[in-house]
């Protein structure tokens, strides 16, 4: 296929694009005839616990002719990893991800055409716990929460030189047997012998008389779904920055930066020899600091087969780590020896920001590797404890950076299909999706403010960043059942003022076993959000032109407007929570009458002056209070904020040595120990939300329309930064702004992709209307002060 543009008017179309391949997938179910392929029951000796050994499948076949297409089809109940004529098809990990199985489950396709040969050939499969048979959970978890049944559903379409067809499907003549993998937990690690090792087994001619006859059933071909976004694969090697010896004598590899990943082995010792690799995000007292792991035992053993040289990396398990303590090694540790590879949802780069302030770029920094870490298949709240679970209200408050820095289109949306299937018949959006039981705590599932409003916010934010209405024509169902749940639930008054809220989450002043104790009444976070979900859903509705539903959610968000105003603005124009997260949501989310707007941001801009320029807001503040200082004409305060080295702060963090956002403003107090709370992550993207306030206001780049069809840049110098810049990757192309304040000028130059336009908004209320290309302005330096 090749394709050309027209523009508007008379203009003649544009060249044709170079030819591009475009293939149809499995459209239909009944085009599958794969069986579901694992270990016979009973498999697996007791005693030596081989119960939980993940096997291998493998089956020989015969080509007739010569192969001039080929295309695998592959998924799993558990993860996979496939070979054909004894070499890997694929470079992706963890397949098929993490969905709900029993409504969705993902499969991959493959081109394999350079793989086959005529005459004989093999296929085998590796399979591992993942998900599906795994653990997964906090307080212990849980195993086997979709099944016991590791298999393989995988078929081969081949296509001959004569054009003939032949496909060879998953089905009953498969064998089974045990490989080297002894063991793979996505919390635990992986524990692999390679004395174990099958030399052959996925080669034609391999003996596999004493391998089992596999268990076959039948899969429901209904909820075999096609991925809409890259999977997860290894993006960059990292070596240690540095080896370290503990008090104890343990000897631990820093590798600088704190990632999700795993690590690479290359090692000689006697057969027998065990090595083992501990995982930890941070020291602790000089050694290892695995308390904030909590039940995950992030732990992989590799045993040497005694081979002059072995490589090794674990196939089904993911750590977030730093550090990782080596014990066993049979020699001296050299370089190279241990790489460390980070492995994340292979998704395409988009924006990027840089300023004069190392110490904020360093912040922003931290922001993507925070993201990279989090989004392993699904957008998770931490890469490292026994939880990595897809927290609705974590990805609400960062996809606004998270679509800016990242094409997360694709990901997003799949997502939010799983989040449309877990939501419960009365309109109840899990708090995490995938859902999971949760103990007492989250289990039954209950409706929370600012998590659930994921349904509503999401969609409309990629709806923003990209121009698609399809993604909100989607989710609409989901989105309108949630703002009708918490209708009801707030009745007559519009006040969600009953049921259990976690409120603005780890307000720093938060003790460490009460991560919910805020300064800001929840129920006035839970009527806030209420309100703009209301607001959002009547923007969504009149965008799919559903008029009737536009005017319904209209009125309603100008009632609980108004309700919020009687129950939590006080006659004097003060909150009655008097504190940063409660103006700021007042601000942000337009809640207030107009006459309100500047004393709420003057007692803002107040209570920031009086916690010494401190940051204290939560989860549900911190993506808003920037922008309510910024919107009010307090934009000194929200770079104070910003630029703030004293904890709480975001540079606090970065000055403390950290390279990614933490869960706590705290997680490494300032006499250097690492918080006594049960939820101490440092790899948690939430209160990196900041970065989006960096890209549209510092920088001045921001949608004026949905999909950028028109560009706003507006930079807002302050804080003493000399120069900004931001670039993003449109639908229309690259849009970029810089800006740097020499000579006593703001000298500007903002690029508009070709079919766009550009409002372009310099201090001194001075705006200019322009085209595409590139623009150069110039203004008084002493107008951005």
């Amino acid at each position: 296929m090749r394709v050309r543009v027209w523009g508007e008017g008379e203009a003649a179309p544009s060249g044709w694009s170079p030819m591009s391949d475009v293939e149809a997938g499995l459209l239909d179910p009944s085009q599958w005839v794969a069986l579901a392929v694992g270990a016979p029951s009973g498999w697996g000796d007791d005693d030596a616990g081989d119960e939980r050994r993940p096997p291998l499948v493998r089956h020989e076949f015969t080509l007739p002719r010569p192969v001039v297409r080929a295309r695998l089809y592959a998924t799993a109940h558990g993860l996979y990893e496939v070979e054909i004529n004894g070499r890997r098809v694929g470079d992706d990990v963890l397949s098929p991800g993490w969905t709900e199985y029993a409504e969705r489950l993902r499969y991959y396709t493959y081109d394999v055409t350079d793989l086959l040969q005529p005459g004989a050939n093999a296929v085998g499969a590796w399979l591992g716990d993942g998900w599906y048979r795994g653990r997964i959970g906090f307080d212990g978890g849980y195993r086997d929460l979709y099944g016991d049944d590791l298999a393989l559903v995988a078929q081969l379409h081949v296509t001959f030189d004569d054009g003939t067809e032949q496909v060879v499907a998953t089905d009953g003549r498969w064998r089974a047997g045990r490989g080297p993998v002894l063991f793979s937990g996505l919390y635990e690690g992986e524990r692999y012998d390679a004395r174990e090792e099958v030399p052959g087994w996925s080669r034609p001619g391999f003996d596999d008389c004493a391998w089992s006859a596999v268990r076959a059933r039948s899969v429901e071909a209904s909820v075999l779904v096609a991925p809409q976004g890259p999977p997860v694969r290894c993006t960059q090697e990292i070596e240690p920055v540095a080896v370290i010896t503990t008090p104890s004598g343990a000897t631990v590899l820093d590798f600088g930066q704190n990632f999700s990943g795993r690590v690479r082995l290359r090692v000689s010792g006697p057969a027998g020899t065990t090595v083992t690799v501990r995982h930890a995000e941070v020291l602790e007292h000089g050694e290892l600091g695995t308390r904030p792991l909590r039940g995950a035992e992030s732990r992989d053993t590799y045993t040497l087969a005694g081979r002059e040289v072995e490589e090794w990396e674990p196939r089904f398990t993911m750590h977030g780590f730093r550090y990782v303590q080596v014990d066993g090694w049979p020699a001296e540790l050299r370089p190279g020896d241990v790489v460390a590879r980070v492995h994340h949802t292979d998704l395409e780069r988009t924006g990027w920001f840089g300023c004069s302030d190392p110490l904020v770029e360093r912040l922003h920094e931290n922001v993507l590797w925070s993201m990279r870490s989090n989004f392993v298949d699904i957008p998770t709240d931490c890469p490292q404890r026994d939880e990595r679970l897809g927290w609705t209200g974590d990805i609400q408050v960062f996809a606004p950076t998270a679509a800016f820095l990242y094409d997360t289109t694709g990901m997003l949306s799949s997502w939010l299909r799983d989040v449309a299937v877990a939501q419960l018949p009365d309109g109840t959006v899990p708090w995490y999706v995938p859902v999971i039981p949760g103990g007492s705590s989250w289990t039954p599932i209950r409706p929370g403010a600012g998590w659930g409003d994921a349904a509503v916010l999401t969609p409309w934010t990629l709806y923003e960043r990209t121009g698609d209405r399809g993604v909100l024509d989607a989710q609409y169902d989901s989105a309108r059942a949630w703002v009708d749940l918490v209708e009801r639930l707030a009745g007559h008054d519009r006040l969600w003022d009953t049921g259990f809220q976690l409120g603005d989450w780890l307000d720093p002043a938060a003790p460490p076993d009460d991560p919910a104790g805020a300064r800001t009444d929840r129920y006035l976070v839970a009527t806030a959000y209420f309100a703009r979900s209301a607001r959002h859903l009547a923007m969504t509705a009149g965008v799919l032109g559903h008029d009737e539903d536009a005017e319904r959610y209209g009125r309603l968000a100008d009632e609980v407007r108004a309700a919020f105003q009687g129950a939590y603005l006080m006659s004097d124009g003060r909150m009655t929570s008097d504190a940063q997260t409660a103006y700021a949501l007042a601000i942000e989310f337009d809640l207030l009458p107009p006459g309100a707007v500047a004393g709420a941001g003057r007692r803002l801009a107040e209570l920031v002056r009086a916690a010494g320029s401190r940051i204290a807001t939560g989860f549900a503040g911190t993506p808003v209070i920037c922008d309510a200082l910024t919107r009010t004409g307090h934009l000194d305060e929200a770079y104070a904020l910003l630029l703030q080295r004293e904890c709480p702060s975001w540079l606090y963090t970065v000055l403390s040595g950290g390279t990614t956002i933490w869960e706590r403003w705290d997680s490494l107090q300032p006499d250097g120990t690492v918080n006594p709370g049960g939820m101490t992550s440092f790899n948690h993207y939430a209160l990196g939300s900041v970065a989006d306030w960096l890209h549209r206001v510092v920088a001045g780049l921001a949608p004026g329309e949905p999909g950028y069809r028109s560009v706003v840049f507006q930079p807002r110098p302050g804080g003493g930064l000399t120069s900004a810049s931001a670039r993003h990757d449109t639908p229309y192309g690259t849009a970029s702004i810089s800006w740097q304040v020499r000579d006593g000028a703001l000298d500007v130059t903002v690029e508009v992709p070709t079919g766009a336009t550009g409002r372009v908004v310099l201090p001194g209320d001075r705006t200019e209307h322009v085209g595409s290309g590139t623009h150069r302005f110039v203004t008084a330096a002493s107008l951005a002060a």
